[in-house]
């Protein structure tokens, strides 16, 4: 992808690359960051992400930025129901679901943090962010960091473990699976 976005061929090579890294290296590959949204459904992609999972690669994916409601009007890749897909939403420091942020309270997992993130920049630059794509690194690192104390624990349980661990918030009630935000000390 660049400053103009990508292809759907080339998420597809994306998400095989590091599929092909943990089957024929041995790699580590827990999950894959995917702040990133646009385009119709494609089966290919679907297909690149079912094969992550068989890998037990988790696909942390941000749910949008349209304040639309993925369970009436699908949002990708988030909304493929494929068993290893995290979608997030983000709330603000308040905890309120941030007013630009999809929501689905059945096709959108989590809400983790998403409004005015410093992000690093190209030449040594920082500045906020606002958007899903600012809450997805939570969820990722999140599941990087149940790994390293859960050695050998595969996506599903990983997954699990985020989704249950989550805490009430009331913003998100009813607009999210989980009705609540990442919390990884409730692991």
């Amino acid at each position: 992808m660049g400053a103009t976005g990508g292809t759907t061929s080339n998420a597809i090579l994306a998400v095989d690359y590091f599929t092909n890294l943990k089957k024929n290296q041995k790699l580590n590959i827990i999950a894959t960051n995917n702040s990133w949204g646009g385009g119709g459904y494609s089966q290919g992609l679907k297909d690149a992400i079912d094969r992550a999972g068989a890998q037990n690669i988790l696909f942390i994916a941000a749910a949008g930025n349209s304040n639309n409601n993925n369970d009436a009007n699908a949002s990708y890749p988030s909304g493929y129901n494929s068993s290893n897909v995290i979608s997030v939403a983000a709330i603000d420091e308040n905890g309120n679901r941030a007013s630009f942020s999809s929501y689905g309270a059945t096709t959108v997992d989590i809400g983790a943090p998403g409004v005015s993130i410093l992000s690093t920049l190209p030449s040594n630059i920082y500045n906020y962010y606002s958007g899903t794509s600012m809450a997805t690194p939570h969820v990722t690192g999140a599941a990087a960091l149940y790994a390293a104390f859960n050695p050998g624990a595969t996506a599903a349980q990983i997954k699990a473990a985020i989704l249950n661990s989550a805490t009430f918030t009331s913003s998100l009630n009813g607009k999210v699976l989980t009705n609540g935000r990442l919390n990884v000390s409730g692991f």
